[in-house]
């Protein structure tokens, strides 16, 4: 990133929201830049973009009110988190393929909802706190399951540990009681770590005074391409 910013002509560097591991998708990462090249923020998008690899795009680039930064400005996340009940060429690149009965995950996941320590589902080199997962919603569509979760923050590895353990006790591989009493207190569990692959960030929410893009634009991602793991 930083060398296609170069090669666009600008000297500054980037500061993200946050980062995504190997493997991991995103569909509006968000970073913050001062521009002081005398170019538009509306100019910045299609030149680093030029630079960069074609598995990786700025979508679009927008000003941001005074003192803005994506990391600390932010008040939430969404990701979304794809299985596979059925083998499907077109998405498995981008996918997990489980067999598990739908409604048995989803009662699982929204056991996880609310202000929890969740340290059994993140990488310890994440700091031990309170986060709040505020929603969890589970869609079924045409063989394949959209696990949507948006919270405050999450730890690193959180999302991918938060589904392993859910489709690990769905299918019978770990206790229910065990996952339960992980949810309610900072307890050692071995929880399974769902592939990265399937794993999207979907986009990052800011308090309406200092968000950059509009309703329309985070509906649309303008610039994202319309292909998984993009589709909604």
């Amino acid at each position: 990133m930083k060398q296609a910013l170069r090669s666009a002509g600008l000297s500054r560097n980037p500061v993200p929201s946050g980062r995504t591991d190997l493997g991991v998708h995103a569909r509006m990462q968000v970073l913050s830049l001062r521009v002081v090249e005398g170019m538009s923020p509306e100019e910045v998008a299609p030149l680093v973009s030029a630079a960069l690899p074609r598995s990786v795009g700025i979508a679009l680039s927008r000003p941001a009110p005074p003192r803005f930064n994506a990391a600390w400005c932010a008040s939430g996340k969404e990701y979304r988190y794809r299985l596979l009940l059925e083998d499907d060429p077109r998405w498995a690149p981008c996918a997990w393929r489980v067999d598990v009965k739908v409604e048995r995950l989803a009662e699982l996941l929204l056991a996880a909802v609310g202000t929890r320590d969740f340290f059994a589902f993140h990488d310890k080199s994440s700091a031990q706190k309170p986060r709040r997962l505020r929603g969890v919603q589970v869609l079924e569509s045409g063989g394949r399951v959209d696990v949507r979760l948006t919270g405050d923050g999450f730890g690193r590895h959180m999302v991918r540990y938060l589904v392993g353990a859910a489709v690990a006790v769905a299918r019978g591989e770990v206790r229910e009681a065990d996952y339960r009493r992980a949810l309610d207190a900072p307890l050692p569990f071995d929880a399974p770590k769902a592939p990265p692959q399937g794993l999207v960030l979907w986009e990052v929410e800011y308090p309406r005074e200092l968000d950059p893009f509009t309703a329309e634009e985070r509906r649309l991602a303008p610039g994202v391409p319309g292909e998984p793991p993009f589709t909604g």
